[in-house]
């Protein structure tokens, strides 16, 4: 079992009880904290501008910025993007960007490469907001000119979306053969299938229910398109709600309620919490905890990566997590 632990930057209202000066040493903080132990072998943050489940003037931190930076303030821990949006940058730029981060950080980072989905911030950044079917197009072409451009250091590459000639990415990424590719999102038909030609790890639903069925998916396009799939890491995201017993974790709950409550109103804020819902798995105690995680890892999720929503101002739940439900899952 290897496990990830998202760094609040703000995109779920994370950092508000925080003012704007102390966010990069709350973050860091944290960064700092997951590399000096053993437990998480990385850490995340989300590649969005605007703050869910409502866009608000809250801060959002920007993904690629935090990378550099984080490479430059840890040593162990390995960085990634839950998930980068191939379309908000150009991806032999973005291949070059990666590169560098690689560099700094001593060969450390992981791409996480999505389509896309936040159609406000999309509009209001000017990208448009292409059908589903262009923005796995783009995906897909993308992921084939940054894997060359890590390969091989060039790229002259003709797509219906993304034209290159002659690009130049030096030095390559540390990492040798690239950088590892993390195709997110469940799509059936073509996120699981570019999953499957071009991944060495994916992320999608966490559920017992939904990851198997996508894993039978992603079996399927394996099988279709020659790649092993015993070969691909299978991952998912899991807001994490501990508590030592059940009046914690509904007290914890409730906070969290009533946080983003004040900044987004309550139908927001209720649809929201419908993923931290007490039936899910990263909600409960400790033990309820690991009996729900346990028949996932059975069927084959390998790589869970935390989110603690309080983590900014208060590390007890990712302690307790740390403590109790980690020695249980690896033993």
């Amino acid at each position: 079992m290897r496990f990830g632990l998202f760094v609040p930057q703000g995109w779920k209202h994370d950092l508000t009880e925080l003012p704007p000066a102390e966010h990069w040493a709350a973050m860091r903080s944290l960064a700092r904290r997951a590399d000096a132990g053993d437990v998480w072998e990385s850490i995340w943050v989300f590649d969005h501008f605007h703050t869910v489940p409502e866009p608000t003037e809250e801060a959002t931190h920007e993904a690629w910025t935090l990378m550099a930076a984080f490479a430059a303030t840890t040593e162990r821990v390995r960085l990634g993007q839950m998930c980068t949006c191939m379309s908000y940058r150009n991806p032999a730029y973005l291949a070059k960007v990666a590169a560098t981060v690689d560099v700094v950080s001593g060969g450390r980072v992981e791409m996480g490469i999505g389509a896309g989905w936040y159609e406000h911030e999309w509009r209001a950044y000017g990208y448009g907001f292409p059908s589903a079917g262009e923005r796995l197009a783009r995906l897909d072409e993308g992921v084939q000119i940054m894997s060359q451009l890590w390969r091989e250091g060039m790229s002259t590459f003709r797509g219906e979306h993304y034209t290159t000639d002659g690009a130049i990415s030096r030095p390559l990424p540390l990492q040798q053969g690239g950088i590892p590719m993390w195709i997110a999102g469940g799509g059936e038909r073509k996120t699981l299938r570019t999953a499957a030609k071009y991944a060495q790890y994916t992320n999608f639903d966490g559920t017992l229910e939904g990851f198997t069925h996508k894993s039978r998916v992603l079996e399927e396009h394996c099988r279709e398109v020659g790649t092993d799939f015993g070969s691909i890491v299978r991952s998912a995201n899991y807001n994490v709600v501990v508590g030592r017993d059940e009046r914690e974790v509904a007290e914890r709950l409730a906070a969290r309620r009533a946080l983003l409550e004040r900044h987004v109103g309550a139908e927001a804020a209720e649809r929201e919490m419908g993923s931290t819902a007490p039936h899910l798995p990263g909600v409960g105690t400790p033990e309820q905890i690991v009996e729900k995680l346990r028949p996932l890892v059975r069927a084959g999720m390998t790589y869970p990566i935390a989110y603690f929503a309080e983590a900014a101002t208060d590390t007890s739940g990712v302690e307790l997590f740390e403590r109790e439900v980690v020695p249980a899952l690896r033993g």
